[in-house]
């Protein structure tokens, strides 16, 4: 300042060169995360189950596999918990592209086509062994019913064998009556009509608050989701029947796969592949783990008495033979294949 009057230093030719240089490098590194941007992709997986669930570990794992894949290319990000979309809504909202990918269990969905429902038929297949034996029938016939609703079928893993969860001793059918039973599908709200159970419709995410609310009393699950839960801090009673094995598959919108290039498909492909054999081996270790696990939390676990198995198959032979009608020629047809591998 001089005078009360301000002097501006005139830029020189350096500092005009140093400030354009400094605005193209800005822009040329905007441009290069616009690019990279472009390329990589993200995918929203909803997941039902809680992030400790090994079919939710095994979706995170096939999500870091076709991270890895792709070179980043396309990232896939899991929330468990149903914290992206309800487990319901799951399938509705794949079909309509609300999301990408997701993971359902499929028998939830017996009301759109009987076929979803195969898994849950009754003492039909009750090992691991029969069960996959049942799915290499059925697996393709789900993926044909998928594709139709806008889905491509990737991947599945079944659940360790379901049994009876309860908070008392039960040594017959007449000791279910009027329990008010956690549904989760079709089948498992017949199995609640045909015991005399009254059935709930419950989330896998919502369990512990229904049996601490009283909503809910008992249940047929896994000892996997038993043991997720916690529920001996409700229930006191789990019982080995190996009713059936039903299956979680992984689908991924029609419409998002198709704007895949043919690599990255390759890729998605190859990871889910890994996922169906991790995830088979890990329900396989997980069911006498969990088994264990409820007995340290202090249930009563161990097989049913014969008189409550000879009582439940009857219930079973019902229900196998009012899906049979339901699924016409197509799903007697996939049961006829099955027995014959027998």
């Amino acid at each position: 300042m001089k005078n009360g009057h301000h002097y501006q230093t005139k830029p020189t030719n350096r500092d005009v060169t140093m400030t354009r240089l400094t605005k193209f490098l800005a822009a040329t590194a905007l441009t290069a995360v616009s690019a990279t941007a472009a390329l990589a992709e993200k995918w929203d997986m909803p997941l039902a189950y809680a992030a400790t669930n090994f079919h939710s570990e095994n979706a995170a794992e096939f999500a870091a596999c076709v991270g890895a894949a792709t070179d980043g290319g396309l990232e896939i990000v899991t929330h468990p918990s149903g914290s992206l979309f309800a487990g319901n809504d799951i399938k509705r909202a794949i079909q309509t592209g609300q999301a990408p990918i997701g993971e359902r269990l499929i028998s939830a969905h017996q009301n759109e086509n009987p076929l979803f429902g195969v898994d849950s038929i009754p003492f039909l297949a009750t090992s691991f062994d029969a069960h996959e034996e049942l799915w290499k029938v059925a697996g393709p016939k789900i993926a044909e019913v998928l594709a139709d609703q806008n889905l491509v079928y990737l991947y599945s893993v079944p659940w360790p064998p379901q049994g009876l969860y309860f908070k008392k001793e039960v040594d017959s059918v007449e000791d279910m009556q009027g329990i008010k039973f956690r549904s989760y599908s079709t089948a498992t709200a017949r199995l609640a009509e045909l015991t005399g159970m009254l059935p709930v419709q419950v989330e896998a995410a919502e369990i512990s608050q229904a049996f601490a609310t009283g909503v809910a009393e008992s249940m047929i699950s896994s000892g996997s989701t038993g043991y997720d839960r916690k529920v001996w801090e409700h229930l006191t009673h789990f019982y080995e029947v190996d009713a059936w094995l039903p299956r979680n598959v992984v689908f991924v919108n029609a419409d998002a796969w198709g704007g895949l290039d043919e690599a990255t498909q390759t890729a998605v492909t190859g990871c889910a592949e890994e996922a169906k054999a991790r995830g088979l081996q890990a329900s396989k270790d997980y069911t006498q783990f969990t088994l264990d696990g409820l007995k340290e939390g202090g249930m009563t676990v161990g097989r049913a008495g014969d008189a409550l198995v000879d009582e439940l198959k009857v219930i079973g032979e019902t229900m196998t033979a009012e899906w049979l009608e339901s699924a016409g020629d197509e799903g007697a047809a996939i049961v006829d294949d099955f027995k014959a591998m027998q």
